[in-house]
């Protein structure tokens, strides 16, 4: 089984990661950056449009 994940990318400080989507809360719910604590909805970290449809299917 091949494990999934979302590419993360902070629109404040640019820092970027990956994720399970199984880990990240909802899309539409109020996400932190883990590097500058930024707070915006989590679908605005998401590095591109496919990543946002995988944790819309996933999480």
């Amino acid at each position: 089984m091949t494990e999934t994940y979302v590419r993360l990318l902070c629109p404040e400080c640019k820092k970027g990661w990956e994720s399970s989507p199984t880990d990240l809360p909802s899309h539409k719910r109020t996400f932190h950056c883990p590097n500058c604590h930024a707070s915006r909805r989590l679908a605005e970290f998401t590095r591109t449009e496919h990543d946002l449809e995988t944790l819309k299917t996933l999480s």
